[in-house]
């Protein structure tokens, strides 16, 4: 698949993506190479993961980091209460068999033509990074009861991080990297417009310029792409029950912003944020 296909498939898809994060992309496919993707939350990270997964037709699976994670609930456990009934109840057989295994994330996606998203890897103990790094290395792990399983197909990698701790840099050397900014105004209201189509052009206009005012106050929170089309949403609905646009915008804004004190902010600022 070239560039210019693989961008009208994301568009295909809804997901627009600018040409960093493109090139990116394409290069990942292209070189067999783990995307590492940072930025602040809600900028599209972990939505690319799903949409390659459709436009490749590949399974996604989906590995979502936290502290305390360890290779075994990643990779593989053995399905214990089954065994020992299999034993009590004299079965014949080998209770390491296939079919008493419970494959976790790692392990399902080297058995199947799949794109995996490790989720927020930043959230993940500094060990498990480095057992992670073993993994991507060759595609392959050992149940030492089964022998060896390697990937048929090595799965399209991609990494997520939202920077709660800095990523070793072994890590970062195996990966193709990419920072992904909040979008521009006109590729923002492009993914509003093509995730409400019933929000008219210039009203599309005004909600982005809005988003975009609110990013650049002091919040805790600075409110994603995410928001901005469930805000839009929300506000588009209230429209049809009779507000105007402005009092439909400021009914809605808790799908934008999701802290007390940031909805205060916001509200101090409001009208100058939806001035034309």
């Amino acid at each position: 698949m070239d560039e210019a296909t693989l961008a009208r498939r994301l568009r295909e898809e809804r997901y627009f993506a600018d040409d960093g994060l493109l090139t990116a992309v394409y290069l990942a496919l292209t070189l067999g190479r783990p995307l590492l993707l940072e930025g602040e939350p809600g900028v599209g990270k972990t939505e690319i993961a799903a949409v390659l997964s459709r436009v490749l037709d590949r399974e996604l699976v989906r590995l979502q980091c936290y502290e305390g994670l360890d290779a075994g609930q990643a990779l593989y456990e053995w399905n214990y209460p089954r065994q020992l009934l299999a034993l009590r109840g004299g079965e014949i057989g080998d209770v390491y068999a296939e079919e008493f295994l419970l494959a976790r994330p790692l392990l399902r996606s080297l058995r199947s033509s799949s794109v995996l998203l490790v989720d927020e890897v930043d959230r993940a103990d500094s060990e498990f990074e480095a057992f992670l790094l073993e993994f991507l290395a060759d595609f392959r792990i050992t149940i030492p009861e089964l022998g060896s399983v390697e990937a048929v197909v090595p799965p399209v990698v991609v990494l997520t991080s939202n920077r709660t701790r800095e990523l070793h840099d072994a890590l970062k050397r195996r990966c193709l990297y990419h920072w992904i900014p909040f979008p521009d105004p006109a590729r923002e209201r492009a993914i509003v417009r093509a995730h409400v189509p019933a929000i008219e052009d210039d009203a599309a206009g005004s909600l982005v310029r809005a988003v975009s005012g609110v990013r650049r106050l002091d919040l805790l929170k600075r409110p994603g792409i995410a928001e901005s089309v469930e805000w839009a949403r929300g506000a588009v609905t209230l429209l049809g029950d009779g507000d105007p646009w402005p009092v439909a915008l400021r009914r809605a804004l808790g799908l934008l912003v999701k802290d007390e004190a940031d909805v205060a902010a916001v509200h101090e600022h409001f009208d100058e944020l939806i001035a034309p």
